[in-house]
């Protein structure tokens, strides 16, 4: 096992401690400060671990980043890009799960299409969102490493209560879970050369592919959806070294004819001409 992963494991425990303090507390008389050493023993254990990745990922000439893998985008028709490479790295705050150069983008096909963020409803069903369903298409030709679509789609987190939820306990309580339960439904393809791309949120039951499948760039894989840390239907997308999330740095990634795009950017595409069967 990878030291990356044993520290994953390590922090995971720290924070169950933490929770299993502040539960307790309830019913014996624990000190105070019991449930703040586990919690700062995971904030320095979160702290390291991205310091060894950003280490890790300095691979080039005095320190620069690896050069962007160009591959096709994952989708197709009118999108929108939210917590984009584009603007910063680790795009997420985090590079825990090799998400350093991860995006996530959302389908807006007309203006005003997607709902917006405010008070009311507190939740929506995800076919309010146009990116419900829409298809996500392999990047390359590669092959299926992993492919997990069991897990329940739930409502959207697009209000501020439902928000406050996710970031206080839903979010902290799949961070317990693991990375599959962070990650949602997902299919992670080996690309060649040591490059992986992982698809994250994916609806429960879409997928048409499975580990150990050969697919050609432009084949669908499957859909959209609203599974893991997720607060609505939308597409997470990212480049790794390794096909394990908990173990692997983050690699950047160019999509052909597109670029990377920034924050708030529309953008449109087209399916890549599927490539044919040998």
């Amino acid at each position: 096992m990878s030291m990356r992963k044993l520290s994953e494991q390590a922090a995971r425990l720290c924070l169950f401690a933490f929770f299993a303090v502040i539960v307790a507390s309830f019913f014996v008389d624990i000190p105070y400060w019991w449930g703040w050493v586990p919690l700062g023993l995971w904030l320095l254990l979160r702290l390291d671990m991205n310091r060894r990745a950003a280490r890790a990922e300095a691979k080039g000439p005095a320190g620069a980043a690896p050069e962007p893998v160009e591959v096709a985008a994952p989708v197709t028709g009118r999108w929108k890009a939210l917590n984009s490479p584009a603007d910063k790295v680790p795009s997420h705050g985090t590079r825990a799960y090799g998400q350093a150069y991860a995006i996530d983008i959302v389908a807006e096909p007309e203006p005003h299409s997607r709902p917006g963020f405010g008070w009311w409803p507190l939740v929506r069903r995800n076919e309010a969102f146009p990116a419900f369903g829409a298809p996500l298409l392999a990047v390359a030709d590669a092959t299926v490493v992993r492919a997990d679509d069991r897990q329940r789609d739930h409502l959207s987190r697009t209000s501020w209560p439902a928000a406050v939820y996710l970031l206080a306990i839903e979010g902290p309580a799949r961070v317990l879970g693991g990375a599959r339960r962070v990650i949602g439904n997902h299919v992670i393809l080996d690309l060649g050369d040591g490059t992986y791309a992982l698809y994250a949120h994916v609806r429960r039951g879409s997928l048409t592919v499975r580990t150990g499948d050969r697919v050609r760039a432009g084949q669908q894989l499957g859909q959209c959806g609203d599974s893991g840390n997720s607060s609505e239907p939308h597409v997470h997308f990212q480049l790794m070294d390794g096909a394990d999330p908990e173990a692997a740095d983050g690699v950047p990634f160019t999509w052909r004819g597109i670029g990377v795009p920034p924050n708030g950017e529309l953008f449109d595409t087209e399916a890549p001409a599927e490539t044919p069967a040998s």
